[in-house]
């Protein structure tokens, strides 16, 4: 991958306190006054269960994150819910990704899930988990938030999903 010293050093500069303080005095976070909450109706081993993360994993075989792209990939990628760790890879240059590349469940709890699942806690896994970059800025967050998260939306609820856990990296 071209530039990928120079994106480990920028990487690097992040853990000099001065140059994050600095980089979070210009961050301006989106918000929303609205709370996306839906209460709970039914026992958590009766749910279906989705995962989401933002740590850039995808199949093997599938096309990468676009790390070209200073303001990051919109895009998402599909991960069926019978994938195991060696059917998996991040692609991601925003992040540290050493130990996730080492245990993925770090940002996609699979194993965790599975083992949840075995023990009752929880109920059956959605037919598809669903994997985004989690490094979008302006001018792509429109398309973010107007197609990609539509998108995965429409497709959770189609899987009847109950309960999502984002996890972000």
């Amino acid at each position: 991958m071209k530039n990928k010293p120079i994106k480990r050093f920028k990487m690097a500069l992040f853990k000099i306190p001065w140059v994050r303080q600095r980089w979070e005095e210009k961050f301006t976070p989106v918000t929303s006054e609205a709370i996306p909450w839906t209460p709970l109706t039914k026992p958590l081993a009766r749910c279906t269960i989705a995962l989401i993360t933002t740590g850039g994993v995808h199949l093997k075989n599938d096309a990468p994150f676009n790390m070209d792209d200073k303001d990051g990939d919109p895009s998402y990628r599909t991960i069926p819910s019978t994938a195991t760790k060696s059917d998996l890879m991040i692609t991601h240059d925003y992040y540290d990704h050493t130990d996730a590349d080492s245990d993925i469940n770090l940002v996609l709890p699979i194993d965790i899930l599975r083992a949840c699942q075995e023990e009752g806690i929880v109920g059956r896994s959605s037919e598809f988990f669903y994997s985004l970059m989690g490094h979008i800025v302006l001018p792509h967050l429109p398309y973010l938030v107007e197609k990609t998260a539509k998108e995965i939306a429409t497709a959770l609820q189609g899987q009847g999903v109950d309960i999502v856990f984002l996890v972000p990296a």
